[in-house]
């Protein structure tokens, strides 16, 4: 799409879909206080709605401005591929046998340190887990966190300022520790081809840099946590569940790395997802149930994104491409919060003649910044699914969030700059 028209129209309806995600939680309130309308309410007070549902209206704009073909030409031209992939990557790694292994890994771990048991769980869960993310990728990560994290930390009597602050480390944690490699983190996924960046290059000039933000910002929420933890975790879930025959931990993690090793051809991953989808009707005794519901929502969130992100190239790469390296790095910073990161170092990926220093500093903002709001990286939204039912109103404020994340963010954009 070319027409002025429809690209002014795609910045002003993006632009309503940020002020509705920050409104949120305030239309989530709404619907306790007016019943009568208290679905619709609460269906515009999820956040992984939002952009779904605000692409959903520009696809109907652009058929009446630019006609009924060219507004479905366009949608058909996006790549779904990584809403498909999230979808499926929360379902098969928040399956009983994969989260209970994990489980009762991090459970065995955390009782040989000389602390107390579900403070070292929590810190595991704030920071080995968003490293892991760097093999299993970001998505996986944040799902198997959020549910270890959940009976731990975002339960009732832990303080809001806490449980935000703690969902701030989780999310940028989760975006920069991806960067030990170069196929896990979304944001740079889409420049490592473009610019030969792999994996031993991404582990000497980010992924140290990143481990050591990620150890800082963990141990300084598990400090703040730590009156809060020493009652232990809620044992009804997973963990505490009859235990899983091994054969049956073996298919789905057989089929968890199936998935992540084919995340970019949906054709293959989708086969093995009907494949556990079979395997788990099979031995449903050894399951609980699949959170098919959760996951659909943050697919329609992201998908709802790749549309309305589409048309904003307009205005955003002439941004990115007349910054210097340092001016980047903060514009980056900035501009992630607005925007998916990873749609920021595509348009990166496109400028010719980028300098060494500009894409390093391109990638380190954009990653820095991924925790400050729930489209920042791909696998927020995730992350806001599993969690959200352990805030007040059952609902995480954009506000709360990016307070949360502030200080984590400034540790892990010193280490990229600094070190």
């Amino acid at each position: 799409m070319t027409d002025p028209t429809i690209d002014w129209i795609a910045a002003a309806l993006f632009g309503v879909a940020l002020v509705h995600t920050f409104a949120a939680k305030q239309l989530e309130r709404l619907s306790h206080r007016h019943p009568r309308h208290a679905g619709l309410f609460h269906l515009l007070g999820e956040v992984e709605v939002v952009f779904g549902f605000w692409a959903i209206v520009l696809v109907l704009v652009m058929a009446l401005v630019a006609g009924r073909g060219a507004a479905l030409d366009y949608a058909e031209s996006r790549n779904y591929t990584e809403p498909l992939f999230v979808f499926v990557v929360m379902v098969v790694a928040a399956s009983r046998p994969v989260l209970q292994t994990v489980m009762r890994a991090v459970g065995a771990i955390a009782r040989l340190a000389p602390l107390p048991t579900p403070l070292v769980s929590a810190w595991l869960g704030l920071a080995a887990v968003p490293l892991l993310g760097s093999l299993i990728t970001e998505p996986a990560a944040m799902t198997i966190a959020a549910l270890l994290l959940a009976p731990l930390v975002f339960r009732p009597g832990v303080p809001e300022r806490i449980k935000y602050l703690a969902l701030g480390v989780l999310f940028v944690n989760v975006s920069i520790g991806g960067t030990l490699t170069s196929y896990a983190a979304p944001p740079v996924l889409m420049v490592a081809a473009a610019w030969q960046w792999d994996s031993a290059f991404m582990l000497a000039n980010f992924g140290w840099k990143a481990a050591l933000a990620v150890l800082v910002n963990a141990s300084v929420a598990a400090f703040l946590l730590r009156r809060h933890l020493v009652a232990g975790p809620d044992e009804a879930g997973p963990a505490g569940a009859d235990p899983v025959p091994l054969a049956v931990v073996a298919v789905h993690l057989a089929l968890l790395a199936g998935v992540v090793m084919l995340a970019h051809h949906p054709v293959a991953f989708l086969a093995l997802f009907l494949l556990f989808l079979g395997f788990t009707q099979a031995y449903a005794r050894h399951q609980d149930p699949l959170i098919l519901k959760e996951a659909l929502l943050v697919g329609f969130f992201l998908a709802g994104l790749v549309v309305l992100g589409g048309l904003q190239r307009w205005w955003l790469q002439p941004i990115v491409a007349g910054l210097e390296p340092l001016a980047l790095f903060f514009g980056a910073l900035a501009l992630t919060a607005v925007t998916d990161n990873a749609a920021l170092t595509y348009l990166g990926s496109l400028i010719s003649g980028i300098s060494d220093a500009s894409k390093y500093m391109l990638v380190a903002g954009a990653v820095a910044g991924g925790g400050l709001t729930v489209i920042a990286n791909a696998p927020n939204p995730a992350g806001v699914a599993l969690l959200k039912r352990g805030f007040a109103d059952e609902s995480v404020g954009a506000g709360g969030l990016l307070l949360g994340a502030l200080g984590p963010t400034l540790v892990a954009a010193a280490a990229f700059l600094l070190l």
